[in-house]
């Protein structure tokens, strides 16, 4: 499994970290975490630089993708090359999730048609003229697409990635490694409570 994190310059790095870090609580053998950039390096909104782990082309053929939030992603919806490479990105054969501004991105490719959407204040605006719905909670998914708003929310999107692909307890056990000492129940919970609503229901049992 491949789960690209998609990080542009001017990058947030609590929407892509917080999200490269939960994701990599858990451990197999073909599980793989990226940072996916259309450069070699991209600096950070508070200039920390970053390496290329995958690319954009590389992304488009992950089993999971994060769009990653910044500063500048007014001007990545507004380049052609970058456009033209996502455009690859296919939500009948990938999980596909934004964080915040990462929402443009999602509604710049059509990918959120008639699907409303979670994001950050400063963007709320910007993806409501773009023609989405903008929700007032931390995460919302449908189907394959799923959107967080609010930095700290990278960690519902990481927890339904993982749970979409490797199960529940997986997903509580990356969790429950990252939560404060002493509140660790309390935060499981809460995220649960997010993102459960949002879990294709299980399989039904045969007697």
């Amino acid at each position: 499994m491949h789960i690209a994190i998609l990080t542009f310059e001017g990058y947030n790095e609590l929407d892509s970290l917080i999200a490269l870090g939960v994701l990599n609580r858990t451990k197999a053998d073909d599980w793989r975490v990226t940072i996916s950039t259309p450069s070699p390096r991209v600096t950070s909104m508070n200039g920390v630089v970053i390496e290329q782990m995958s690319t954009l082309q590389e992304a488009c053929a992950a089993d999971a993708v994060i769009v990653g939030s910044g500063i500048a992603t007014r001007e990545v919806v507004e380049d052609p090359a970058i456009i033209k490479v996502l455009r690859g990105l296919d939500p009948s054969r990938q999980l596909i999730a934004a964080q915040c501004s990462g929402a443009l991105v999602l509604a710049k490719l059509g990918l959120l048609n008639d699907i409303p959407a979670c994001t950050d204040l400063i963007t709320r605006p910007w993806v409501a003229a773009a023609g989405v719905e903008v929700l007032n909670q931390p995460f919302y998914a449908k189907g394959n697409i799923a959107t967080a708003g609010g930095c700290l929310a990278s960690q519902y999107l990481a927890a339904w990635i993982i749970a979409r692909l490797r199960g529940n307890d997986a997903a509580e056990s990356a969790l429950h490694y990252v939560a404060p000492v002493g509140e660790k129940e309390e935060y499981v919970e809460r995220a649960w409570r997010n993102i459960t609503p949002y879990l294709p229901a299980p399989a039904p049992t045969l007697a």
